[in-house]
């Protein structure tokens, strides 16, 4: 004969938590939401612009710098680092030759060493 078990009263379940889930939920806490440098964009959605570009990549490169200098093995990060540099360079390259007075006051503003060609 089968066992009749008493009602019991159910409670749910407790989530199970994977290692992905714990990790995504610390870089969460642990990162505020970064806001991009607007002040050289014309419109809010001006993204593509290469002045907020030139901003944009100096603010990860100052990020990646700081990492990189507490893990100091991190060699895919120096390699995505140094790319961007080049990134940043060629950009920078593009607006001392087509508007050199922005591109003074661009490398004043972001405290950049002018390159000497």
């Amino acid at each position: 004969m089968p066992k009749v078990r008493k009602e019991e009263k159910k409670q749910p379940k407790a989530k199970k938590t994977t290692v992905k889930a714990e990790v995504k939920a610390r870089r969460a806490e642990a990162k505020p939401a970064k806001k991009a440098p607007t002040r050289s964009a014309k419109k809010k959605a001006d993204t593509g612009s290469v002045y907020f570009q030139i901003k944009n990549f100096s603010a990860k490169i100052a990020a990646l710098t700081e990492h990189l200098k507490e893990h100091k093995h991190d060699f895919d990060s120096r390699r995505g680092l140094l790319i961007m540099v080049g990134k940043r360079r060629r950009l920078l390259n593009y607006v001392k030759k087509n508007d050199p007075e922005r591109y003074d006051k661009l490398i004043e503003s972001l405290k950049l060493k002018k390159v000497i060609e």
